[in-house]
């Protein structure tokens, strides 16, 4: 009889020859993590044998560097602080037919890295999400307040800029066709890049795929470099930005629309003020209540002549997708 982990084995084996003449690169940013990093290269290693695995040290003060090469990682160092500069230079440094990326702190099981992979290796999806949530394991396991509303919250406001609902929109744990990678302008600096890539994702139409993953908490020893406050604001900041920037129309109308409810709540009294008497007597207000109608005429305006930009801007980027696909052809 043959043992459940050999067949495991035998599994993952017979898809390692299936995808042998595909690269896959496993890209781990790092910021002390000495704690769990060996742990979690050499996991690495073992579901994925035939990947590169990088590991790019940001700043660390402590043996991240040293405990990842003696595990086998490509060791790479960024000096620029923030999760975001870090993701922009290894989607720049790296060549790979599928971009497995993953945070070092060992709360992501390898055991799903075939799963997360094979949909971009089959050319079935573009990102793949390890999605936390689905299972109820990251509300169990998490322990640190807020940061299951505030993956909430930012689920909602893409869903109702977007109209994409996405299962999970924080998680680290994600996959990458080589279109995908090399056509993402990375234009955050720190943990606001998983937001980014989701909002890219969704705006330019990739294929996405939802797959449910285990999460385990930090183990004991390692901690966590978010600040629940100040980095939530800045994704909430980084949300309203790219929402201007990909949907500049809607954006302006929006505020168009609200300058107009203001403008229209200080001038109707006047009007029928006028009406009435024949007088202007608050003749403030009056002009108040007309800058305001002309600043909603420019919002939305401004949103008109930006979204054609958007449009021109967009049809210049699926060409550049175009060329990127047909090269690796």
């Amino acid at each position: 009889m043959i043992s459940c982990g050999r067949i495991k084995s035998l599994r993952r084996h017979m898809s390692s020859l299936e995808h042998r003449n595909n690269k896959i690169a496993v890209l781990i940013p790092c910021y002390n993590e000495e704690v769990t990093i060996h742990k979690v290269v050499s996991d690495f290693k073992r579901e994925l044998p035939e990947a590169d695995i990088y590991v790019y040290d940001n700043n660390s003060s402590d043996n991240t560097s040293k405990l990842a090469k003696d595990a086998g990682a490509i060791v790479r160092f960024e000096p620029r602080q923030g999760k975001g500069n870090v993701v922009r230079q290894m989607f720049r440094d790296i060549d790979a037919d599928c971009y497995l990326m993953v945070d070092g702190d060992d709360t992501y099981p390898a055991e799903s890295a075939r799963e997360l992979c094979e949909p971009i290796l089959n050319g079935e999806a573009d990102m793949t999400v390890g999605d936390r949530l689905s299972n109820g394991t990251y509300a169990e396991e998490n322990k640190r307040a807020f940061h299951g509303f505030g993956n909430d919250l930012v689920r909602a406001m893409i869903k109702w800029i977007y109209g994409y609902s996405f299962d999970d929109v924080m998680t680290g744990y994600r996959a990458f066709s080589r279109p995908f990678v090399k056509t993402f302008p990375v234009m955050s600096e720190g943990f606001q890049i998983e937001t980014e890539i989701s909002i890219h994702a969704v705006d330019r139409r990739w294929r996405i795929k939802d797959v449910p993953i285990v999460y385990r908490d930090r183990p004991e020893g390692s901690v966590s470099k978010l600040n629940t406050i100040g980095d939530g604001m800045k994704v909430m900041i980084a949300i309203a930005s790219l929402f201007k920037n990909y949907r500049p129309l809607k954006f302006f109308s929006l505020a168009a629309l609200v300058l107009a409810a203001i403008g229209l709540l200080l001038g109707i009294p006047v009007i029928v003020e006028f009406f009435e008497t024949g007088l202007v007597p608050r003749l403030p207000t009056a002009l108040l209540a007309t800058a305001f109608m002309f600043l909603c005429g420019l919002s939305f305006a401004t949103g008109l002549v930006l979204d054609n930009l958007a449009k021109t801007e967009r049809k210049q980027w699926e060409l550049e997708v175009y060329k990127i696909s047909e090269s690796d052809r």
